[in-house]
């Protein structure tokens, strides 16, 4: 069932997604040459327990899941993508690292991730990062009344074919409120004027991500760590959103993301 939220509720998420926003842009000044992602993880845990939140990943167990996830944030490295464990590695020069959060304050969640470069940026992995950038706001662009679910799909897909990037089908972007994961996928691919027609109150997690030649994944031993199927190298990009009246209003901004005024 499709909860459209009042108002007053998407508000509650957006405090959420300020939340969700912060960590996130101090993960980003944390992620340096010689940290250790385990060193990350227990920093963003002191951050979400400071503020009185609750992880949306701590037991965590999807059926395509090696359940339950026991971390708070999902980092994943240069061709992981998807669901990274955080586990006992030493960032190095020139790593893509993609950063990935959900939680919940007083009952209401939000969803975003960022990839950044730590060190040294190589123009192919700046350009695939650019790219799950463009093909976000362009999907938040189309995120308003009177539109179908298809056209942010279609515009997502638009950005992945200028750049030349396959796109993989099986994961995307979800509906969101009162939990992480509420119903509607939201393909990175499909075709304009196509689904459910979007209405004041849809919030949405949408969240494209590429890697450079393969739409086909793998799993780590993990269990959770899915990966590009052939080592080429990721990024990937997340909001929360919420459709309204009149403008989408991204939930889980970052400052630096700030338009000028």
């Amino acid at each position: 069932m499709i909860e459209l939220k009042t108002p007053a509720e998407i508000e509650r998420m957006h405090v959420t997604g300020r939340f969700v926003a912060e960590v996130l842009t101090e993960v980003g000044r944390l992620a340096d040459v010689g940290v250790n992602l385990l060193d990350l993880e227990h920093h963003v845990r002191g951050m979400i327990e400071r503020r009185g939140a609750e992880s949306c990943y701590w037991d965590y167990a999807p059926s395509f899941g090696e359940g339950p996830f026991r971390n708070v944030i999902c980092l994943s490295v240069n061709d992981a993508v998807l669901h990274g464990l955080p586990h006992d590695y030493t960032l190095r020069d020139g790593d893509v690292l993609s950063a990935d959060l959900a939680v919940g304050i007083d009952g209401w969640v939000a969803d975003s991730a960022r990839t950044i470069i730590v060190g040294t940026p190589a123009e192919e992995d700046l350009r695939i990062i650019r790219a799950t950038e463009e093909a976000l706001e362009a999907a938040i662009e189309v995120a308003r009344p009177g539109n179908r679910l298809g056209d942010i799909s279609a515009a997502i897909w638009a950005v992945a074919r200028d750049y030349g990037y396959p796109v993989n089908t099986e994961f995307g972007g979800h509906g969101i409120g009162r939990t992480m994961h509420e119903d509607l996928h939201v393909s990175n691919k499909g075709r304009a004027g196509r689904g459910l027609k979007l209405r004041p109150g849809l919030t949405l997690a949408l969240e494209p991500w590429f890697a450079r030649t393969t739409d086909r994944i793998v799993y780590d031993d993990d269990g959770w760590t899915i990966r590009s199927a052939d080592g080429s190298r990721t990024a990937h990009s997340e909001h929360t959103i919420a459709v309204t009246e009149d403008e989408p209003l991204v939930l889980t901004r970052r400052d630096a993301e700030q338009p000028a005024s």
